[in-house]
């Protein structure tokens, strides 16, 4: 499988990422190591977490996700050398606020790396922006972690065009290391925030681009239709702002271009978004054998032009 750079870290990844938020959450450990070990053995090689997942589930207190990875790790080792371990810091994990400080990045990567059960992570992202942490501290930290080996290359999420200049602006002016990948939220419906000048300057930064919520929390892959589809969902909240003539829109021609290649809404969604500009690889969550195997699906599916502006208008 053709794999492709992320940023100029050195690293490869095949284009799809499995989103771990579910592992320990909506997919219990058995069905986890099962997704993990299908995914892997299809020949992707990514996998995103984060220290805060599955805080928000009752009961839940973060860590999790990291958790079953890690003991999947240990009942795998042989597997440990074909996968990247992307997760991420900065959220909320009880502080009230989130935290990019040096002192919370160090004594948190050493709770990641515990429940992932690694010396090294891949690469470790600043989950969301700290306004109270200069871009300075939070780099420093950074360049630590990798010169002690802890992390092999750092990336960021939810910074908008402006906070991104100005980190690498930071990384550059002070010989810090800089971000090399970018994770904002992207698919058919959800283009505003990445389009545009984020866009421009990662491809211009040479920046990797891990695009999460690909999926739209699943509205795109067909089966909400009203809000009684929602009911007992475990992402009803997340879906419903979908519910709309341009989301319904975006869904027929899913299903037109589905049709022509004998695929399902949710691959040919994913496939948008991978032959979009600037994009490295969309992240996408499985909670069972049949959802994975269609995921798998998107890597192989080629979209012609025309899909492509089709699909691409519908949303516009």
């Amino acid at each position: 499988m053709q794999k492709r750079p992320l940023g100029r870290s050195g690293l490869e990844i095949a284009p799809l990422v499995f989103g771990g938020n579910v592992f320990g959450w909506t997919a219990d450990e058995q069905t986890s190591f099962e997704l993990l070990d299908g995914f892997v053995d299809a020949g992707f090689n990514a996998i995103d977490t984060a220290d805060s997942y599955s805080r928000w589930a009752p009961g839940h207190s973060g860590g999790e996700s990291e958790a079953v990875i890690g003991r999947w790790l240990k009942a795998n080792p042989a597997k440990r050398d074909k996968v990247l371990i992307m997760t991420k810091v900065g959220s909320d994990m009880g502080q009230g606020h989130n935290d990019l400080s040096a002192g919370w990045i160090v004594e948190e990567v050493e709770a990641s790396l515990r429940r992932l059960q690694v010396e090294r992570i891949d690469l470790y992202q600043s989950h969301w922006p700290d306004p109270k942490t200069p871009y300075e501290e939070t780099l420093g930290a950074y360049a630590r972690l990798l010169e002690q080996g802890k992390v092999r290359a750092i990336g960021c999420s939810n910074l908008d065009a402006q906070q991104l200049g100005e980190a690498l602006a930071v990384a550059r002016d002070k010989g810090l290391p800089r971000y090399e990948t970018l994770q904002p939220c992207y698919n058919l419906y959800d283009r505003a925030e990445f389009e545009g000048l984020l866009c421009d300057l990662v491809q211009r930064e040479e920046i990797g681009v891990i695009t999460y919520f690909s999926l739209g929390a699943g509205f795109l892959t067909g089966k909400y239709r009203s809000k009684d589809d929602l009911a007992g969902r475990a992402r009803g909240q997340r879906v419903e702002k979908y519910l709309n003539e341009r989301g319904f829109r975006i869904i027929s021609a899913l299903e037109a271009v589905a049709g022509r290649h004998g695929a399902k809404p949710a691959e040919v969604a994913l496939a948008w978004v991978m032959a979009r500009p600037g994009i490295t690889a969309p992240i996408a969550s499985a909670t069972s054998r049949g959802q994975l195997d269609s995921l798998v699906k998107s890597a192989s599916l080629t979209l012609s032009a025309e899909d492509m502006a089709e699909l691409t208008k519908a949303g516009d």
